[in-house]
């Protein structure tokens, strides 16, 4: 049995070289702002992985994606194996956009507190008088750079994308960035009115992108994972403060709670057992509510 090596390892993710393909793995460690945690959440992986399935089969007559098939069977023998068994995806190859496309449906989190200081998110200018967690007019795309691990993304406008698309893609910056923007504001529509008929708000996510070997935009990467966006319970929501939420929103709160007593030492950081089995507990909820199958 040929041995596979990652040839690059994420936050979260490690990807393997499969020839014509590659075969994307979700671990099952946990990232939060940036850090990633000592802990193990177990099933996470599984759990990203097959939610993104999910939605890369409800979305292809949008956009088409990445995934060519989430099946171990499929997979190089090397990957037929327990620890690769249901958070394993293999891909098509793509030459990936270097922006993050994010998109927000609810004022929360950092735009919330942008929005407090000068009434605006990522520039854009929104209505007077929005309270915390407000249902936003019409969703937003707010783009960022992609960072290295250990680097922040930066948040930049619209036409800041088309300057930074255009320095990789000479006389394709305007193309792309118009085609991001209204695939990932396409995108966010269908899933967040579909998820709101399961009891689940969207209240924000990121997409990424990339060129396949003709020249099409694909949508990559992951999709609507409890990593990637704030899933919020509809079920008593209201606007004005906080949201309960279903996704690692739950551990970035005790992180940044005093009940962390390492909160000023991110190297320090670790989760304990009842945080860690609350949050893939919510994980599993949310895979639940949204496929209406369990994990």
């Amino acid at each position: 049995m040929t041995e596979f090596k990652p040839i690059k390892e994420g936050k979260v993710r490690e990807i393997y070289d499969n020839g014509d393909s590659l075969i994307m793995v979700a671990t099952d460690r946990i990232s939060c702002f940036d850090v990633i945690l000592k802990n193990k959440i177990v099933k996470k992986g599984a759990v990203l992985t097959q939610m993104s399935k999910f939605w890369f089969d409800l979305t292809k007559d949008i956009i088409p994606n990445h995934m060519i098939s989430a099946d171990v069977k499929d997979m190089p023998a090397f990957f037929r194996q327990p620890d690769f068994d249901g958070n394993s995806m293999m891909c098509k190859k793509l030459n990936m956009l270097p922006i993050e496309c994010i998109v927000r449906g609810y004022i929360t989190g950092s735009g919330w507190a942008s929005y407090q200081k000068n009434g605006t998110v990522c520039g854009i200018k929104l209505p007077e008088g929005l309270k915390e967690s407000d249902k936003l007019p019409e969703p937003i795309y707010t783009p960022s750079t992609k960072a290295e691990i250990g680097d922040h993304d930066e948040n930049i406008s619209f036409e800041q994308s088309i300057d930074h698309l255009e320095k990789y893609f000479p006389g394709k910056g305007k193309e792309y960035a118009e085609k991001l923007r209204d695939y990932t504001i396409a995108l966010y529509k269908k899933c967040a009115d579909y998820a709101l008929t399961k009891g689940i708000i969207i209240a924000d996510t990121k997409f990424e992108f990339g060129l396949d070997e003709n020249g099409n935009i694909v949508l990559g990467d992951e999709m609507l994972t409890p990593d990637s966006s704030r899933f919020w319970p509809a079920d008593g929501y209201e606007a004005g403060h906080g949201q309960p939420s279903f996704d690692k929103q739950f551990a970035r709160d005790w992180l940044k709670s005093d009940a962390n007593e390492n909160k000023d030492k991110p190297e320090a950081w670790v989760l304990p057992e009842d945080i860690v089995n609350k949050t893939i507990e919510k994980y599993l909820q949310a895979y639940k509510l949204l496929t209406g199958k369990d994990l």
